[in-house]
This record gives structure tokens, sequence and C-alpha cells, in this order.
């Protein structure tokens, strides 16, 4: 653990660098409405790193879009964790296009002269009940935000579409593959968190004593959490831990020892979606004070190793920012190879969000050519090539999945159902509504494939 920073130097916000930091910048891009999109680098409001485990290719992936809606005190943070096969390529088209989603459900169409009795503001969040909310008071206890209630449904709503999204795109088979999901939207002193998974969020802010201290932002949503257990068995999926490692619990289809997934909730995993897994996010709400200093957002390859207190010890020790991200990246590699050496290290993605000292004279210039923020169907296009291509990673099944052999604790999944490769091969000969016939056929009875 880092120790506290002090006013000569550190993020307290009352200090200065003997040398002027310098940040490695993304080039980013312009999403819609002009934000701009980073994926990784450092900026004076923000620290990004990841870094690949000893399970295969990264399944990590993040972003930030800063002036997110149109709006210049707004900042949108995300990060994705994939597991299962094509977890890697799921994380990063949630990560291009959930934004988008969401930037859609806060600007709904206006509704024409023969709508304007339609009430439409419950449609598709029937499945969320109230469970699914929660709401943090801030310090001095005031009552919720007045808009809250919009921007959750406006969360659960994009979170809905991206995973039908993902069911419905041929481009992805996440029958067995997935991806957790958490982001925070800063509106001014307005904090909104959605959580979907094992990721975290925690806050950073000043004790009594003026030292800094952790909220966990976000509840990690595993299998053995009673009200998600709940939900899992009452839809006969199955949640219990191997003797092998009796402390991750995962859920199990009905009669079948696989996949064994390690988080009640998530994008994809669509051959759990009939027995307890859902993509409905839980969302809060945070009004921030001037105590409040940072955030940080990260993946399970670092809450498995370090506490919330240890990760806000070691942002609030770095003496710059722009090394923050990785100052826990590095602190968790080192914690996984002396607490689980025999276990696979896993990947690592951190986000850390200052709240003090974001005054737009100091943030970096972006300069874009008009023709790149004309359409937003550019974008969308651009990001799904991306995603077909792959980049220049060449994925191969045998070698990532050759973790599998061995229970790890930090494998997201134990192993895919055996009718998965065979389900595989059919889904893409098939239309979207015969392929949910086949994947409920296939559930039902093993057998016939």
């Amino acid at each position: 653990m880092g120790a506290c920073c002090s006013k000569e130097a550190g993020l307290d916000g009352s200090g200065k660098e003997e040398e002027e930091e310098k940040y490695e910048e993304d080039e980013g891009r312009v999403g819609e409405g002009g934000a701009r999109v980073r994926l990784k680098g450092s900026y004076p409001f923000a620290s990004m790193y990841t870094q690949q485990g000893r399970k295969g290719i990264n399944q990590d992936a993040m972003t930030i879009w800063e002036d997110f809606n149109g709006e210049k005190s707004n900042i949108f943070c995300g990060v994705f964790d994939g597991h299962g096969p094509y977890g890697h390529k799921v994380a990063r088209h949630v990560r291009d296009v959930l934004p988008y989603k969401l930037t859609q459900e806060l600007n709904p169409p206006k509704p024409k002269k023969s709508d304007e009795d339609y009430d439409d503001s419950n449609e598709d969040i029937e499945d969320s009940d109230d469970d699914d909310v929660d709401v943090d008071e801030d310090d001095n206890g005031s009552n919720c935000h007045p808009f809250f209630s919009s921007w959750k449904g406006a969360f659960v709503k994009a979170y809905k579409e991206m995973d039908k999204e993902l069911n419905l795109d041929s481009n992805f088979n996440c029958y067995c593959s997935g991806t957790t999901a958490v982001s925070v939207l800063k509106q001014g002193e307005d904090l909104i968190i959605a959580n979907l998974g094992d990721s975290r969020a925690i806050l950073c802010t000043r004790d009594s004593s003026n030292q800094p201290t952790s909220i966990q932002l976000t509840v990690d949503l595993k299998p053995n959490v009673e009200s998600e257990a709940e939900r899992i068995e009452s839809c006969k999926g199955r949640v219990f831990a191997l003797p092998e490692e009796p402390d991750v619990y995962r859920v199990w289809l009905p009669d079948d020892d696989s996949p064994g997934l390690a988080m009640a909730r998530a994008f994809g995993d669509f051959c759990l979606k009939d027995y307890g897994v859902i993509s409905i996010p839980q969302v809060s709400y945070r009004k921030l004070t001037d105590k409040d200093e940072f955030v940080v957002l990260a993946t399970d390859g670092v809450w498995d190793v370090l506490s919330n207190q240890e990760v806000i010890d070691i942002v609030a020790s770095s003496r710059k920012r722009s090394k923050a991200a990785k100052a826990v990246v590095d602190r968790a590699v080192k914690s996984w190879r002396s607490k689980y050496p025999t276990s696979k290290v896993d990947d690592c993605a951190v986000i850390c969000l200052f709240l003090k000292g974001l005054s737009s004279s100091r943030r970096p210039s972006f300069d874009a050519k008009e023709d790149s923020v004309n359409k937003r169907g550019s974008q969308l296009s651009q990001a799904t090539q991306t995603m077909e291509n792959g980049g220049s990673e060449r994925f191969d099944t045998r070698d990532e999945w050759t973790a599998l052999k061995g229970v790890t604790r930090s494998n997201s999944l134990v192993k895919l159902p055996r009718f998965a490769s065979a389900l595989s091969r059919r889904w893409r000969s098939f239309s979207a509504e015969e392929g949910d016939s086949l994947r409920r056929i296939s559930l039902e009875n093993p057998t016939q494939m």
C-alpha cells in the first residue's frame, strides 16, 4: 500500500509537481454528439491502463467519452471484462457500441402529435425490479436526484438493447462468450453508476481525519449473492463451487456441469439466459462532494488480489496522475504472483477518473476531420469492421483455452457445454428466429445435437 499523498506532492489538488507532467494521449475519435472517445492513454482528468495476463489474448477493454451526450461537463467511463472463446471480441464491441445506445436512450426522439397520449417510459424494462436499482445517498443524507429515475431507465434500456443486438448479430457467437460492464457517467456533481457482472467501481473520499478512504460504489454480482442465487435457482440454473476452488461459486446448466460461469449477470452467455443469468444492470446514484477525489473502475483481475483501500492508497500516493492506473496494474500483477503462484495471472484493466482540477483549459486539444463526425452510421461501421478484422491479432480457440484444462482462480468459465461446437457450426446457417429456436432445443435436448 502506498502512503497517503501529501500537500507537497500528490493528488489532493493542493500540491504541484516539480516537473510538468507528460500525458500519453490516445489519438481518439469523435463519437455521438461530438464526444471525444478515448481507448487508452492518460490525460489531466483520467489515467487508463490494461495489461494482458497469462491466459491468452487480453479480453479486457475500456473507454472514456469526454463531452458525453454533447455536454462539456459530462464524462462517461466504462471497463469491460470478456470471457469465453470470443470474449475479447464481445468486450470490444460492447465498448464501442454501448455508449451510442446510452446516448440514444438519454435523448429519445420527440413523439409525433399522434403519439402524444402514448407513454413508453416503462417499455422494455418490465424485467427489472426495485431490487436491481440502488440509491447511494451522499454524506449529507440528501434525497435521490429527481432525474435519477430517467437516468436509470436509460441505462437499463441501453444494456438490454445491447444484449439483444449481440444475440441477433451473426458476427458474434455469444452462446458461450460474454463480457461484464461497469460504467460511470459524471454530470457535474452527479455520478450515475451501472454495473453488470463482477468488475467494480470505487470512490476515494476524505474522512474526518482528512485521510483518503474508499467507498465501494458497486456490488460484485457473483452467483452466491443471495438475491442472485435465488433468481438463478428459480430459473432451474444451479449455483455451487467446485471442491478445487471452494470460494468461487459458479452458474451451471440444469443437467450438465458446464459452463461454470463465475458471475450472475453479463452481456452474452446465451446458453444461460434461460437459467437466471441476466443483462439488467444494477444502477445507483451518488452526489459528489468536495471531499471526493477520484473514481477507480477495474476488472476482477485487480479486485481478486487487491482490496479497495489498497487501490485507493496506490492511486493517492502516485506522484503523477498519468501513472496512477499503471501503478495499480503493476501492484496487482505482483500480488497475483505472490498470492496465487500456481494460478494464471488474470488480465487487468483500470481507469482512474480524477474529480478535481478538470479545468477545460488543461484539457488536451482534439482535432478531427469533419467527415469523421458527420454521421453516426460511419462510426458504427468502423467499430464493426474493427471487430470483424480483429486488428492484426490471430485468434486460435485451441491455444486460448488451454488454460481451461485445469481449474484456476482466474477463469470465468470452467468449460464449454459439450454441444457448443455443434451449435456454433449451425448457428450461422439459420435466421435469428431459427437460431433462437435451435438454442432452446439444444438446451432441452442436448443429445439431439
